[in-house]
């Protein structure tokens, strides 16, 4: 690290601790062996999944928790999880046969909404709005990037509204965090990564300043503030390379800036506390930016594949592989 950049480093935790009390992770539950990347929130109800078909749910907030195996689907990786509300949530089950399963009772019970048994599914996302409607991106099937939607969360159907472009060769979407696709009301927003990393919106698709070239490579994560649009990845392959992991538009998308001093390392998933805050996390720890990402500092060197920010108790949530459910109070 030359003299500049060590300079620039003190301030940047200078005013990390000016800003802000400085953020601690405080862990909620251990994970074991079980992989745990989707994560949802409800005003104080938290819903998470994973592999070996676990779910979790908490009704206070993350000081107690309620875990199952969804039974019949205890081999399905459970890669995202959307809560509707308290009782209410839909997971997504990514592989070949690809599943989506709703719950009404907490968890209690589960059923089959949604399968596709072509040989080539992938589910890696799902999204939905305030009044309940919903989307799932996949990656390409027969040539195009696959997509269904729903109204309610019980049908489900295959959709072309967005028209989305036809995928270049070797590219695709992750299924690392679930948050690379955000709908909001009528405008979508979805990152891709592989050979080429690209943000489609509504009928446009432009080039991410992230890395790319690689089937590893690319955007993860999309996350958005007004006109500002985040997007975190990298290459989970080198998970220590932190050149072009992060990227920050100010006006929708229009131009990208890199970061004067970036996170970490590649990362699976941002989120905004407020306008000028960011959480970002991946495989070797988290970061945190008081300046609408222009630099970052590491609070964690424990890894998490996701993380959101829940505005009803100021606290961003995480979840990772080996590490479990963790907070952080701001």
């Amino acid at each position: 690290m030359n003299y500049g950049i060590k300079i620039l480093y003190t301030l940047v935790i200078i005013l990390f601790v000016i800003s802000g009390k400085a953020q601690k992770l405080e862990m909620l539950h251990e994970a074991g062996k079980v992989s745990l990347r989707g994560l949802s929130i409800y005003k104080n109800t938290i819903w998470v999944s994973g592999s070996a078909g676990n779910v979790g749910r908490s009704a206070d907030g993350g000081n107690s928790w309620q875990w199952i195996s969804v039974k019949g689907f205890e081999n399905t990786e459970f890669r995202d999880i959307e809560a509707i509300d308290e009782q209410t949530a839909i997971i997504m089950g990514i592989g070949s046969p690809a599943h989506i399963l709703k719950t009404t009772d907490g968890g209690k019970t589960w059923k089959l909404v949604y399968k596709n048994t072509h040989p080539t599914m992938f589910l890696d996302a799902m999204s939905f709005t305030k009044n309940g409607e919903g989307v799932v991106v996949g990656d390409p099937v027969n040539g195009r990037f696959f997509t269904a939607s729903t109204q309610n969360g019980n049908f489900w159907q295959l959709t072309n509204q967005w028209n989305l472009p036809v995928p270049n060769q070797g590219e695709a979407f992750f299924a690392a965090s679930g948050s690379n696709l955000v709908l909001k009301k009528k405008k979508y927003y979805i990152v891709s990564g592989g050979t080429v990393s690209r943000l489609f919106t509504n009928k446009k698709a432009s080039l991410l300043p992230l890395q790319q070239g690689r089937e590893t490579t690319g955007a993860n994560s999309v996350v958005v503030w007004g006109k500002q649009i985040a997007v975190a990845g990298g290459d989970f392959a080198r998970p220590n390379k932190n050149d072009s992991v992060f990227a920050i538009s100010k006006n929708s998308g229009k131009t990208w800036k890199l970061p004067l001093l970036p996170p970490g390392g590649y990362r699976s998933s941002v989120c905004f506390v407020n306008k000028n805050t960011l959480v970002t996390c991946g495989i070797n720890g988290i970061d945190v930016s008081v300046d609408a990402g222009k630099t970052w500092n590491n609070i964690s060197k424990i890894g998490f594949n996701t993380c959101i920010y829940s505005k009803t108790n100021k606290v961003v949530y995480f979840v990772g592989n080996n590490s479990g459910v963790g907070k952080i109070k701001f």
